[in-house]
């Protein structure tokens, strides 16, 4: 298993359990895409994450930080210093305290869309 396998494998285990409440979309080798329920004014599904295999690293996307810039107030600035754009974090390698750190701003994600009536 190369290094990005395992750091997908991990980011993954974040999000599963969401995907398992939400629409999951898509569930491979390289990628697991989870939508909401809830349908926009565009008529399309709001999303929730994804995490996807790139070529040299592996993105975790939060959309939750996007509807509600907020979240991000006391994240590390280590895992700040992760995102790419505004709801977007990439990894080379596996670090074990930013992906405990990521999987509760994932599940205050989630409970902030809940709140919002979103899920």
């Amino acid at each position: 298993m190369t290094d990005l396998e395992t750091v997908f494998k991990e980011l993954r285990a974040i999000l599963l359990p969401y995907a398992e409440k939400l629409v999951s979309i898509k569930d491979d080798a390289t990628e697991l895409y989870v939508d909401t329920a809830h349908i926009q004014k565009n008529k399309k599904p709001l999303f929730f994450g994804a995490v996807q295999i790139k070529k040299a690293y592996v993105s975790f996307h939060l959309m939750p930080i996007y509807v509600k810039p907020e979240l991000l107030e006391g994240v590390s600035p280590e895992l700040k210093a992760r995102m790419q754009g505004k709801s977007c974090f990439n990894f080379a390698a596996s670090d074990k305290t930013l992906f405990k750190e990521l999987a509760a701003l994932t599940k205050t994600g989630y409970v902030s869309y809940k709140e919002l009536g979103l899920v």
